[in-house]
């Protein structure tokens, strides 16, 4: 319990029904410190969760193409089979996977598709008349995989080109 003097008359104070404006016991500069407190807290949690987002995804497993050396440069205005082997990142064949090919600064029409087999990795491209603009010599057909659904498998690198030059 606290006293206080008001108008020559001791009086005490119970809490209960005393008004806001006569408490003094309040902190001076609390709120603030609460808001610096929360801020730095705030932007210590962001650095830290930056760092472990730049850990990646446990597991993941990129995968890329070679392409049959044969294979490397078409022709353009001429129907071209392309052989292309799909690998993870250690060298390992992927199966089951679904190879893309579309337009890169040389001109196809539509997407391309192929699929490997169950049991290799190889999978054939049937380009169909790939051709260059009018000012062009040369020019690059772009390849993505889309890797089983059912692995851990993602593509996320670019991939080697398919070169399409002048006939």
């Amino acid at each position: 319990m606290r006293s206080k003097a008001v108008a020559g008359n001791e009086r005490q104070h119970s809490g209960a029904g005393d008004s806001f404006a006569d408490d003094d016991r309040a902190i001076e500069g609390l709120p603030i410190r609460l808001v610096i407190a929360l801020t730095v807290g705030v932007a210590a949690l962001a650095l830290m969760l930056n760092m472990l987002g730049g850990i990646g995804d446990v597991g993941d497993t990129e995968v890329t193409v070679e392409v049959a050396n044969d294979d490397q440069v078409v022709e353009a205005d001429s129907d071209a089979d392309v052989s292309v082997f799909v690998i993870d990142e250690n060298g390992n064949n992927v199966q089951d996977a679904t190879v893309l090919v579309s337009a890169g600064s040389a001109q196809l029409n539509g997407v391309e598709e192929a699929h490997t087999g169950a049991d290799d990795n190889e999978a054939v491209v049937e380009l169909e008349e790939p051709s260059l603009r009018a000012d062009q010599d040369m020019g690059t057909l772009e390849i993505d995989i889309v890797p089983p659904s059912d692995s851990n498998y993602i593509d996320e690198q670019p991939n080697p080109e398919i070169i399409v030059t002048e006939a």
